[in-house]
């Protein structure tokens, strides 16, 4: 059982000199305000904070017109989203409107309100993983409300704060800087994978006449005249099954990560034998997806290895068969990860919701032609910056966990009475 799990069954022993309180008995709760949808603009009188608004990132949308005095956030308060992840932050943005779906928590007479920010979201938490929910979760007012904590004298609850002020940002300053480390990465292996499929596609000069984001000296072929693109199968929930119908296993949208396929959760399907046929994978197909959230990964595909004998795949994953007397399937994968794939893409996309493509639209696909020899050349290169680049990335986010376990091993410590924080330097604490 967790510390966060004892302190909210009450098991958990209270240190001397300090009680376990509800948190309505330490802070006023005030809600957001239904502003109307119509007062909404990129511009107005007051910034508009909506649950979306809770990170770092600058205002979107400002009311025009009457705000609640009470829902006039300032520094110092503390903000929870009451959809999703039920995300605590403790403002310093300034003044702004609070809007539905947020609530804003002010201290009582002898409470530090930073404590409470660094209490609070392990209670959050376990709300969280016991709501049930097949969409958005929801929290309620009651529930922090009725939520206990740990609370000691106020000059020890400032110390803590203190302490935790200094030792977090800290780590949130480690944490920022692995993060721009891991963009970083990636900037160089698209700039290194755009200039070895494409040489030139970044510097000045004269343009592709079809394709202006090309050097006017690549010579291209359509992918139609390389490869065809093979049909998926449509999922029919109502269907009666058959009497030559098989399970098979399934190739789904999700699956399909970009230049790499996760394989963890792989669903069965239970079609007949002839459409199963028609739309089996082979080794050395390239899959990509129809549709995606992001337009910049619209495009992308990974080779298919055959790592599950008898795979199918959905009808929204294409599987692109290249004639390997022409086309090298990984080189192909290399083009749809350059630059030159996603702009293809971002450009002949529609985009309704999200971005989409069609099958056409991948058969048009301009192929810079390069010889055999060539091509196994640029995907050897390719496949060896692919895997450093992977490798750096993996050991970067490993120690962005660690670096967030560690951040909430010494908050959790911290403000159970577990860590003496007039002694402790932070860095051998909560070991």
């Amino acid at each position: 059982m967790s510390l966060a799990w004892k302190v909210r069954s009450g098991t958990e022993e209270v240190p001397d000199g300090w009680e376990l309180r509800r948190v309505g008995d330490l802070v006023s709760l005030t809600n957001g305000y239904p502003f109307p949808s119509d007062n909404f603009g990129p511009t107005g009188d007051v910034p508009l904070v909506r649950i979306r608004d809770l990170g770092d990132g600058p205002f979107e949308t400002f009311v025009t017109g009457f705000v609640p005095p009470s829902v006039l956030l300032r520094d110092g308060d503390v903000v929870i989203g009451m959809d999703g992840d039920f995300n605590l932050v403790l403002w310093n943005k300034g003044r702004a409107a609070l809007n539905q779906r947020l609530c804003l928590l002010r201290p009582r007479a002898g409470v530090d309100i930073r404590f409470v920010a660094y209490a609070l979201p392990a209670a959050l938490k376990i709300i969280n993983d016991l709501t049930f929910s097949t969409t958005v979760k929801h929290l309620s007012s009651s529930d922090v409300l009725s939520e206990r904590i740990m609370l000691p004298p106020l000059e020890e609850q400032r110390r803590i704060a203190d302490f935790l002020d200094a030792e977090t940002g800290r780590i949130d300053g480690l944490t920022g800087m692995r993060r721009r480390q891991i963009d970083k990465v990636a900037e160089r292996y698209s700039t290194f994978l755009s200039e070895l499929v494409v040489p030139g596609s970044g510097a000045p000069g004269d343009r592709h006449p079809l394709w202006p984001w090309l050097p006017a000296s690549v010579a291209t072929a359509r992918l139609g005249y390389l490869a065809r693109v093979q049909s998926g199968v449509t999922v029919h929930g109502a269907r009666d099954r058959g009497s030559d119908d098989a399970e098979y296993p399934y190739l789904r949208v999700a699956n399909v990560q970009g230049e790499w396929l996760d394989l963890s959760e792989i669903k069965t399907i239970t079609i007949p034998v002839a459409m199963a046929r028609r739309s089996t994978l082979r080794p050395g197909d390239v899959v990509m997806t129809e549709a995606n959230g992001n337009p910049d990964n619209l495009g992308r595909g990974a080779v298919w290895t055959g790592e599950i004998p008898g795979m199918v795949h959905q009808n929204h994953v294409f599987a692109i068969r290249a004639d390997r007397r022409r086309l090298i399937p990984d080189y192909l994968s290399a083009l749809l990860a350059s630059s030159h794939g996603r702009t293809y893409f971002r450009f002949t996309s529609t985009q309704v919701g999200i971005a989409t493509t069609s099958s056409s639209k991948v058969l048009d696909f301009p192929v810079p032609t390069l010889d055999l020899r060539r091509q196994r050349e640029v995907v050897k290169e390719y496949e060896a910056n692919r895997a450093t680049t992977r490798r750096v990335t993996d050991a970067l986010v490993r120690q962005l966990d660690l670096l967030a376990e560690r951040r909430q091993a010494l908050v959790t410590a911290a403000v159970t009475g577990r860590l003496d924080v007039s002694t402790a330097s932070g860095r051998g604490a909560a070991q």
